[in-house]
């Protein structure tokens, strides 16, 4: 089964035969052990120190349709190599891009990606409330907010409402997380350990998305909720936000809470905490792990990981702009 490989140690990859040869090197220059991996075993990379790579190893990547995902000193995701596009249909990018001009349309599943994000951020608080976290002011407040979606008429409109439901479920976490303070939002960069959490798992859940997208018709840069812009893969977006709240949130609140990460994970200096090596090294597992897990499938009556949720919601993306049957977000019902 082919699984995702994160590279933290600077170093060179290249081709060796039909597999992938990693030589890391250390900060004074030289190099350390090779290491091997089979091609046949890599669904993606994650690189998060400097790669050293050329041409044939990246013509080697694109021909076994795997996926490079860069990361700078920051943490921040960067971009990615994506090989060709291998899954062409001329009839679902049509398609796609009605939906995104057509008005009516976009709005639509605009606002079902925010319906299905506000939902699941419910189950989460309705979750801890139940396990006397007292969040009941959040849950009240997201509910009223909740209602207008469906009144806005316009994507701007909708957006407003999209981000005071995240400032309000943001103020939660402080009272569902033992241990450690939120405070506000910080991204660039983060000003303390739940913040450097949030942005760094964050980006796992966006390229978990980019990834799932790739492999299906649907093209990454038309998307409905998120602008698209330059030099992003904006559809990617979208679809994190369904997922961030069941895959990056509820994560997060189990590495702290159970003491997983602890503060000695992060490296904090002067309005700024990032991840160490032995808190990513930590992170990137449990997410792992937790992609790997499965539910029983409602609908299809059987089990599905984590990850293939969100290959499905692509399906079902497919299906609605196809107009054989209406979209609706995935919402966690357990």
């Amino acid at each position: 089964m082919k699984k995702s490989y994160y590279l933290f140690n600077p170093g060179r990859m290249s081709r060796k035969d039909n597999t992938l040869q990693f030589i890391p090197v250390d900060a004074a220059g030289i190099e350390g052990t090779p290491k091997y991996i089979p091609v046949e075993s890599v669904a993606n990379l994650y690189a998060f120190g400097a790669l050293d790579a050329n041409s044939s190893m990246y013509n080697f990547l694109g021909k076994e349709q795997i996926s490079v995902h860069f990361f700078d000193y920051h943490e921040h995701y960067t971009g990615s190599f994506m090989p060709k596009d291998y899954l062409l249909s001329g009839k679902v990018l049509i398609a796609q891009t009605q939906h995104y001009t057509h008005q009516k349309k976009r709005l639509l599943l605009a606002q079902k990606f925010v319906s299905g994000a506000t939902g699941n951020m419910l189950k989460n608080l309705k979750y801890y409330h139940n396990r006397d976290k007292d969040t009941s002011i959040q849950i009240d407040r997201i509910e009223d907010l909740s209602s207008q979606i469906w009144e806005t008429d316009s994507i701007e409109m909708l957006m407003g409402i999209e981000g005071n439901i995240r400032i309000t479920y943001y103020s939660s976490f402080d009272t569902i997380i033992n241990d450690f303070e939120m405070g506000i939002r910080s991204k660039q960069p983060p000003s303390n350990e739940v913040n450097a959490l949030i942005s760094f798992i964050n980006s796992l859940c966006y390229t978990l998305c980019l990834d799932a997208i790739y492999h299906t018709q649907l093209h990454p840069t038309i998307s409905f909720l998120h602008q698209p812009g330059f030099r992003r893969y904006s559809l990617a977006l979208d679809l994190a936000e369904i997922f961030k709240p069941i895959l990056s949130d509820r994560l997060i609140f189990t590495l702290l809470n159970k003491k997983i990460v602890t503060k000695g994970d992060f490296d904090i200096q002067l309005n700024s905490c990032l991840l160490k090596e032995s808190g990513r090294k930590k992170v990137v597992k449990s997410w792992d792990e937790r992609l790997s897990e499965t539910i029983m499938h409602r609908s299809l009556k059987r089990n599905v990981s984590y990850k293939h949720l969100v290959k499905l919601e692509c399906y079902k993306l497919v299906k609605h702009i196809l107009d054989m049957e209406g979209y609706q977000p995935f919402k966690a019902w357990w």
